[in-house]
């Protein structure tokens, strides 16, 4: 039996990284360097220890640039950017049907708790979640498992109890790896990235009937039989 749905944060509840990868690709261009989305990629969902944007340029192609105004105009931009972006669709349709269902509600995010719960708060989503866990509260974040298995941890559940919506290869890793039934919803340019195994996908969470998946996961429970999609 389901008791509780544990979401993504980045690009899963609110589509913040699209618009990072734009805000970096046009600032890699003003000195004639293309950042393709496989080499971006490396950072989605995760930390930026296998690739760091901020500081490549300078790292890796000795570029002199002042990396303090290099990291102030590219914020400055994401949050240009971000002053379009909405809440994913679905999201607050499932938010709402899970409180009426009496699940728990749990985030884990590989963000830090400021950037999260900032979001949350404007959003006017943050009394949906009954358990918060960032970056600030474990050592390793995703691909890592432990944001999940803390949060489910927090939420007073088993991992076959339990299911994860999101939307980043990194991201449905740890997910699997916790052992939660897995729903990936790429957005604009997770999409393009390659996923692992996962139990389901789809475009957007307005596309699932909430039910349905709760009837789904719950006959598979903790099964090891995931379902390959189109990735």
């Amino acid at each position: 039996m389901i008791k509780a749905i544990v979401f993504d944060f980045d690009g899963t509840v609110i589509d913040t990284e699209t618009a990072w990868y734009v805000a970096f690709r046009d600032a890699y261009r003003k000195y004639d360097v293309e950042l393709t989305l496989k080499q971006y990629s490396e950072c989605i969902g995760t930390s930026l220890h296998s690739f760091n944007p901020y500081d490549y340029l300078v790292t890796h192609l000795h570029l002199p640039i002042d990396l303090d105004e290099f990291r102030k105009s590219v914020k400055e931009y994401h949050t240009k950017l971000m002053e379009t972006e909405n809440v994913r669709p679905g999201i607050v349709d499932f938010l709402k049907l899970a409180k009426q269902k009496e699940l728990k509600v749990g985030l884990a995010s590989s963000s830090v708790s400021t950037w999260v719960n900032s979001f949350l708060s404007k959003l006017d989503l943050l009394s949906y979640f009954d358990c918060v866990r960032t970056s600030d509260h474990v050592s390793h974040v995703k691909p890592d498992p432990q944001l999940y298995l803390q949060t489910l941890d927090c939420l007073g559940v088993k991992p076959h109890e339990g299911i994860a919506i999101e939307d980043s290869p990194n991201g449905a890793k740890a997910a699997v790896a916790a052992g939660l039934y897995c729903v990936v919803v790429p957005n604009s340019i997770t999409k393009y990235l390659q996923f692992g195994p996962v139990h389901q996908r789809a475009d957007s969470l307005s596309d699932l009937d909430f039910d349905g998946l709760l009837q789904q996961s719950s006959q598979l429970k903790s099964e090891l039989s995931y379902e390959r999609g189109p990735f």
